[in-house]
């Protein structure tokens, strides 16, 4: 099988092509394309295909993960959006909830109303209500609705949101309306929340159904575009795309809720560290993934994803209420630009130069000082060996653009570079901690993860300071994402509220309900192509203690629902909300507000080449020897430092710091008084302790012949 993953960032776009049969494995990285992200991923899956002397007709799979959902919201440049709502409801999208930033402040500037998903003029209403039971209180005025509709249509919206009270438990009224606008309105980008999210919770599931309205448009063009080119070149296979919850979908899937690809980019990451993790010998592992805009820090225990609750899935101001990995994302990578700020304190990021025009040494007319710079300044990139020597950088521009600052900060060059990259790694030890010991993991429990172009430069400074015993750096760290995209399955979820009570559960009913979400699901993945061999049907309950506010997910046993299978769900949510909270109510009744069902399509797994086995000594991959200024003991020296290409190293090869080691997709850096190791698989293991070396060798399978 011929594979082929594309992860668009917001400075490079990651490749990477895998041949099962022939045991091939190629990468690729070019610059994004951010006017339109699809040249660049076209561009790249031509030149990736070429590479390796196929073409792209010959891929049976294509993997995609996008930033550009995300994107849309942060930079508040989606699609013009009218909703139509019931009669007395239009402002709820604007009311929110009563938590705000500052709750006892009545001037606070709210973002969600600064930035309004819907401007409140387009928000129009029509008489009709159903009841908390279901029922029909109000009948539909049709003619009403469609006036409102033709309204719409006049003031100009791209995209129609149609929310009603009560609708996930009948949509009757909802499916009335959407049926008039795709008659009057046919053009218009549709979001129906009986469609997108049957839910209870009227803010959130108008937030999340207007954000799916608001990215709609572009993410639907972007996609039927894409979609369009791989099939002009001849690709015979459907592409796919990651979503907030780790599974991927198809471009139809994507294209009716792109509310879902929320998040893609980033998960892929986690994902694709999970794999990396275990193929190491780490079943716990944090992933950092550094590009040049942005770092993405996720935390797996047992080789599990985490997952947010639902009333934490946010979009920057805004509410979503979708599955989605507990993914942390800050404003810190390789092109994060420092800076003083008025108060005269040293900063770094999170504005980035991004791919345009990127840190000054790129050379591309960008001119002020990044990480980037900085470490060409340390002496750590150089020229000849930046990105496998096909892109040359320009020393005296990285040194010119710190000048200025070093001069107002009453630094050297050296240490002003240092300062920048002390800053960038510390904004990200907080997301770690943050993740971690917040969370109630302890890091020390944990390997590090780094991935992207930039993770491997700053991974083993930030495991220091966190208290992570291994750093792993993956043979291809630069497209740790695209892998992860490689490696994980089709997934769709589908949700239903039921109000239900432990204490007098209706089994028939809570058994139909499941038995309709199942058939959903097995519905999509036929349309899917997925052989039924492949199929895996898991049910999940949303559960909480009578009484509580919010819910915990738990896994709910397939078959018929019995005492058997109450007791069971009961034990695991007891288990769950222990482990979040560290309390049980065990004589507490519980309640399923909802219920969930996931259709999974297993993939077949992706099997990694050994690497070459060599002997303890690198030399064999030793390019040059430059002097190069690193941190020791607080005080910033020029130390020799030996550069080695990673290509040419060998399973069992050890590499004292301090080493730069240089590869086509990024450049690790072991610091001064560290060692690394590469294992079987090629992977770096960066020891922070050796004691954690000595007890984790064994299950890593580091040693020659282990």
């Amino acid at each position: 099988m011929k594979r082929l993953g594309v992860d668009v960032g917001g400075t490079f776009t990651d490749l990477i092509y895998v041949d099962d049969e022939a045991g091939k494995i190629l990468i690729h990285k070019l610059a994004s394309t951010p006017d339109d992200p699809s040249r660049g991923t076209v561009q790249g899956i031509k030149e990736l295909t070429a590479d390796a002397e196929v073409t792209p007709a010959d891929l049976d799979q294509v993997f995609h993960g996008t930033t550009i959902a995300t994107n849309i919201v942060i930079e508040h440049n989606g699609a013009t959006v009218g909703m139509i709502t019931t009669q007395g409801y239009r402002d709820i999208l604007h009311i929110a909830r009563h938590k705000k930033p500052m709750n006892f402040s009545n001037y606070q500037d709210l973002p969600w109303q600064r930035y309004p998903l819907v401007r409140r003029r387009y928000r129009l209403t029509v008489p009709e209500r159903i009841t908390a039971e279901g029922e029909v209180l109000v009948a539909l005025d049709e003619a009403q609705a469609r006036a409102q509709v033709r309204r719409l249509k006049e003031l100009g919206v791209e995209a129609v949101a149609v929310c009603f009270l009560f609708s996930f438990l009948n949509a009757e009224h909802e499916q009335r309306v959407a049926e008039i606008v795709r008659e009057e309105f046919p053009d218009a980008f549709l979001s129906v929340s009986s469609e997108v999210l049957p839910q209870y919770r009227e803010y959130e599931r108008f937030s999340t159904v207007a954000l799916n309205a608001f990215v709609g448009p572009r993410v639907a063009g972007y996609v039927r575009r894409l979609q369009d080119e791989l099939t002009g070149l001849g690709v015979r296979t459907g592409l796919h795309l990651m979503t907030s919850a780790s599974g991927v979908v198809t471009a139809e899937g994507a294209v009716q809720r792109p509310v879902n690809l929320l998040m893609s980019g980033p998960v892929a990451g986690v994902v694709g560290g999970i794999w990396v993790g275990r193929q190491a010998g780490f079943e716990n592992v944090i992933t950092l993934d550094v590009g040049g805009t942005s770092a993405d820090i996720g935390l797996s225990q047992g080789g599990k994803l985490r997952m947010k609750h639902l009333l934490d899935t946010r979009v920057g101001p805004y509410q979503a209420m979708i599955p989605m990995v507990d993914v942390d994302t800050i404003g810190a990578g390789g092109g994060s630009i420092a800076y003083v700020d008025a108060g005269g304190s040293f900063r770094s990021g999170p504005r980035s130069a991004g791919a345009v025009p990127g840190p000054a040494a790129y050379g591309r007319g960008g001119s002020e000082p990044t990480a980037t710079d900085a470490m060409v300044n340390l002496g750590w990139l150089q020229p000849q060996d930046f990105l496998g020597g096909t892109m040359g950088l320009e020393p005296a521009l990285a040194r010119q653009a710190f000048e200025p600052m070093a001069r107002e900060l009453g630094m050297t060059v050296e240490e002003a570079s240092m300062g920048a990259i002390q800053i960038a790694s510390h904004s990200m030890v907080d997301s770690i901690e943050e993740n971690s010991v917040r969370k109630g993991f302890d890091p020390r429990d944990f390997a590090l993860v780094a991935e992207g172009g930039a993770g491997p430069m700053f991974a083993a400074s930030i495991a220091a300071e966190v208290g992570t015993p291994a750093v792993i750096v993956p043979e291809y760290p630069g497209v740790t994402a695209a892998l992860g995209l490689l490696v994980t399955d089709s997934v769709y979820e589908y949700v239903t509220t039921t109000y239900q009570r432990m204490s007098a559960l209706n089994s028939e009913e809570l058994q139909a309900r499941f038995a309709e979400l199942e058939e959903q699901a097995r519905g999509q993945l036929q349309a899917d192509g997925i052989p039924e061999d492949r199929w895996v049907i898991q049910r999940v309950a949303d559960c909480r203690y009578l009484g509580q506010g919010y819910e915990l997910r738990v896994e709910a046993g397939s078959g018929a629902i019995d005492e058997r299978w109450t007791a069971k769900l009961a034990a695991d949510f007891h288990d769950a909300h222990e482990r979040e909270y560290s309390r049980r109510f065990e004589e507490s009744d519980i309640e399923i507000p909802n219920i969930r069902v996931r259709g999974i399509g297993l993939i077949p797994p992706l099997e990694m080449p050994e690497a070459p086995h060599g002997g303890e000594s690198p030399a064999a991959a030793l390019r040059h020897e430059r002097e190069a200024w690193f941190r020791v003991d607080g005080e910033l020296r020029e130390l020799p430092t030996k550069f080695y290409a990673r290509e040419a190293l060998a399973a069992g090869n050890q590499i004292e710091g301090p080493a730069v080691i240089n590869q086509y997709d990024t450049t690790t850096i072991v610091p001064p008084g560290l060692t690394a190791e590469i294992d079987r698989y090629g992977n770096i293991l960066i020891w922070i302790e050796q004691a954690a070396r000595s007890a984790t060798v064994g299950a890593a399978g580091v040693a020659a012949g282990s």
